[in-house]
């Protein structure tokens, strides 16, 4: 029995709003979406789990109506949906009362619902949001609900505001594979036994790293899972050492090249620190204008002589307080004087 696991997709949302490519990223949501149902369908898959929050807010019978048009392209596929934080299902809602062409089921909220499929002897028992939050561990004492079939348990959240399971207790509950939504970045939990896949897509500058979806199989009764990579493009903390004789172009010509040397398809947070110069303006408008570049961040410090503010200014604060940290030259004081320094000199007093 082959089957797909993906959570966290969220169809519908617009990605770093305000930004230059906040559309193009909107569409590759949906777009890379419809990659995992190609790859369904191709590879014969025989279900596709979704663990919460397919859609990014409740959708409405349009929204609906999409999905069902896509999925009833899957000649071999059993879609089984349950409904997370983000898409929940509300009492006389559209997802509760949505009929479906295709082989799809959105299981109800609020308890565990079992599908159960006799052409592939799988049973699956899932939980349905009803609400936007559970603060109870909803899930303890739930067990494999069909003897001698494939047990599956597809279920959203894992901390203290949704759903805060005992994930060693689900471990050995006699599932064999516990597929899990609410995460963002994949996390395999228990070897061939229990994980998030992640979202497919990232969706903020803090899911760095790889995003994919899950691929299985259950074979004689042995569980085997593979995480695959599958994101049009990644978001990048991207740290760059500047040197106090660089100057801003210097320095553009650094970040560029890495951008290049990375991938100019990705979404990068520029990082600089160490030191540069006092007139060296890094507001880098070419670059934000050329690249996916959400933010700069400028941690450096500028390049002080300290002989020579401790010299002019001898009778002042600023000159006391070089004195009493040059006193000691290690690691620790060395960063308290170029902090220090930063700080008294931004107030303007002396």
């Amino acid at each position: 029995m082959r089957f797909i696991h993906i959570s966290d997709v969220h169809l519908g949302m617009t990605p770093d709003k305000g930004k230059a490519w906040s559309g193009v990223r909107a569409k590759e949501i949906e777009d890379t979406f419809d990659k995992i149902l190609a790859i369904a369908e191709e590879r014969k898959v025989d279900l596709l789990l979704v663990a919460g929050d397919l859609f990014h807010k409740a959708p409405g019978i349009i929204e609906l109506d999409m999905l069902d048009g896509k999925l009833a392209k899957l000649t071999n596929t059993k879609t089984i949906i349950v409904a997370g934080s983000s898409d929940y299902i509300e009492k006389d809602s559209p997802s509760e009362t949505f009929e479906f062409k295709s082989n799809t089921v959105i299981l109800p909220a609020g308890e565990f619902n079992n599908a159960y499929f006799e052409d592939i002897d799988t049973c699956i028992t899932g939980f349905s949001y009803g609400q936007e939050t559970y603060k109870e561990n909803f899930a303890e004492g739930i067990e494999p609900q069909k003897e001698g079939a494939a047990n599956i348990l597809l279920m959203y959240g894992g901390d203290e505001e949704h759903g805060a399971f005992d994930f060693r207790k689900l471990a050995d509950s006699g599932f064999d594979y516990v597929a899990l939504g609410y995460l963002r970045k994949p996390k395999h939990m228990v070897k061939n036994k229990m994980a998030y896949p992640g979202s497919p897509e990232p969706l903020t500058h803090m899911d760095t790293g790889k995003h994919g979806f899950i691929y299985g199989q259950i074979i004689h009764g042995e569980t085997r899972i593979k995480w695959e990579s599958i994101a049009c493009r990644s978001y990048i903390n991207l740290g760059l050492e500047v040197k106090p004789e660089y100057t801003a172009a210097q320095i553009e010509r650094v970040i560029e090249k890495q951008i290049d040397k990375m991938g100019s398809e990705n979404i990068y947070r520029v990082i600089l620190k160490g030191q540069k110069g006092r007139k060296v303006d890094t507001t880098f408008d070419d670059l934000t204008s050329r690249y996916m570049i959400y933010d700069i961040v400028d941690n450096t410090m500028f390049d002080y002589n300290k002989e020579s503010l401790m010299k002019d200014n001898e009778n002042n604060v600023l000159g006391r307080f070089i004195a009493e940290l040059s006193r000691n030259d290690d690691v620790v004081s060395r960063k308290a004087l170029e902090y220090g320094l930063e700080a008294v000199i931004a107030t303007g007093e002396k």
